[in-house]
C-alpha cells in the first residue's frame, strides 16, 4: 500500500457526524447534510434508480438486481460548488461501488473501487461526442470483503483529490470541474456492499495552503503506485500482437 504519512495523518481519525474530515486541498465551510445511513436513524432524501436499498444496523445494504440490467444506484438532489464529501464502505461480496458526482445533465468525475483496485477518474462527460474519460490513478490494492473503509472526496475549482483511509490519494485537473456540480450517488455492480457515515460539506474557493506541498507528495506517490494486472483478454490480445509481429 503507498503510504503518505505522516501527510496524510489527519485523515485517518474516526469519522464522526457533524464534524468535518480532515482534508488535503479543501477547506471544508458549511455542513450540508449528515447521514448516517443507519436504520431508523434520521436521514437524508436519497432518489434510489436501481437496486436494492435496506438500511440496517451496520449502514445501507445495497444490492443489483438482476431485473435491473443495471448496477444498483442512488443519488441526492443536491447542487454542489466546492465541496468535500466522505463515506464508509464495506465489500460484502460486490464486484464493485462507487461515488460518482454529475453536473446537471451528465456524469464528471468518480472514485471507484473493487475488491482488487482502486481508480480515481474524469468521466466521458458527452458520451458520443470528444470528450473522453481520464483516469487519474488506478492502482492494485485489496480491499477485503467484511472490512471498512473510508473515503474522502474534495473538490475545489479545476482540481479533484480523493484519499482512501488516509493512506492512498490520487488527484487530477480539469476545466469540466469547475461546472456547478450536482447529485453526489453511490453505486454497486453485484450483490452486495455497505455504506455509512455520509457527509457533505460545502469548501471555500481557496485551496489550504499546504496543498502545493501535498499535491507534490501524491504526484510521487501517484507514479510509484502499483499497477492492477491488465484483464486477461486484453493481455492475451496484447501477446498474440506481439507473436504476430515477431513472426513477420
Amino acid at each position: 500500500m503507498t503510504r503518505l504519512l505522516p501527510l496524510l495523518a489527519l485523515l485517518s481519525a474516526p469519522l464522526i457526524a457533524a464534524e468535518a474530515p480532515g482534508t488535503l486541498l479543501a477547506q471544508p465551510d458549511k455542513e450540508v447534510l449528515t447521514d448516517t445511513l443507519l436504520k431508523d436513524a434520521k436521514g437524508a432524501e436519497w432518489k434510489i434508480a436501481k437496486g436494492k436499498w435496506e438500511r440496517t444496523s451496520e449502514g445501507i445494504r445495497v444490492e443489483e438486481l438482476t431485473a435491473d440490467n443495471h448496477g444498483a444506484a442512488g443519488r441526492l438532489v443536491q447542487k454542489l460548488g466546492d465541496f468535500v464529501v466522505a463515506f464508509e464502505f464495506r465489500l460484502d461480496g460486490a464486484k464493485s461501488i462507487s461515488l460518482s458526482i454529475n453536473d446537471a445533465k451528465e456524469h464528471v468525475a468518480r472514485v471507484m473501487i473493487t475488491p482488487t483496485a482502486l481508480r480515481v477518474q474524469k468521466d466521458d462527460h458527452d458520451h458520443d461526442g470528444p470528450e473522453k474519460s481520464i483516469v487519474f490513478l488506478h492502482q492494485a490494492e485489496k480491499f477485503e470483503a467484511g472490512t471498512w473503509h473510508r473515503v474522502v472526496l474534495e473538490m475545489v475549482g479545476d482540481t479533484l483529490v480523493a484519499t482512501i483511509d488516509g493512506k492512498i490519494s490520487g488527484f487530477g485537473r480539469d476545466a469540466l470541474f469547475k461546472t456547478e456540480k450536482a447529485n453526489p450517488g453511490l453505486t454497486c455492480v453485484g450483490q452486495s456492499a455497505t455504506f455509512r457515515n455520509f457527509t457533505l460539506w460545502s469548501a471555500l474557493p481557496e485551496p489550504k495552503a499546504t496543498w502545493k506541498e501535498a499535491s507534490t507528495k501524491i504526484t510521487e506517490a501517484m507514479q510509484a503506485a502499483p499497477r492492477p494486472p491488465a484483464p486477461a483478454a486484453a493481455a492475451k490480445a496484447k501477446a498474440a500482437k506481439a507473436k504476430a509481429a515477431a513472426a513477420k
